[in-house]
């Protein structure tokens, strides 16, 4: 069992770009319940199924299998809830934190949000130039809450 601790801040600037290449996701949602989400995630080299469950605004005990890419193709075109998630991520070190950065596309295009995974809730981190406002407690942020209310919308 994992547990994951991460923030989640806007990104008000794109010098991130230049750090490293984007990796293209494709993510959508078998149960959208905030405090119990299954999620499907494809990378280019692979799929993934999650199950997470939210413990607090930053903590999830987060369950992930990998799963045969054509079966996660079927899932997300034919069973999960729509619009489906695609972003561009970027991986970025910064300072001994990982940092991800997801460019938003589709009906959440224009929405850009870093992540950084965390030791503990209370743990300190030093933030990059291109990160912003903390949103790690405004639930509209959450991926799967982009599906219910798509940025285009707000």
């Amino acid at each position: 069992m994992a547990t994951e601790i991460e923030r989640k801040y806007l990104v008000t600037g794109n010098d991130y770009r230049t750090l490293t290449q984007p990796i293209r996701y494709r993510q959508g949602y078998l149960c959208l319940d905030t405090k119990r989400i299954v999620r499907v995630r494809i990378k280019p080299d692979r799929a993934i199924l999650a199950v997470k469950s939210i413990m607090s605004d930053e903590t999830r005990l987060e369950f992930e299998y990998e799963i045969d890419m054509t079966e996660a193709n079927v899932i997300l075109d034919e069973l999960c809830e729509k619009p489906i998630i695609e972003k561009d991520r970027y991986k970025i070190e910064y300072h001994g934190f990982k940092w991800d950065v997801d460019e938003f596309m589709g009906e959440n295009a224009g929405l850009v949000v870093a992540e950084v995974n965390l030791d503990n809730e209370d743990q300190q981190v030093p933030l990059p130039g291109w990160v912003g406002k903390d949103v790690s407690k405004e639930p509209k942020y959450l991926n799967c809450e982009l599906i219910r209310n798509p940025y285009s919308k707000w």
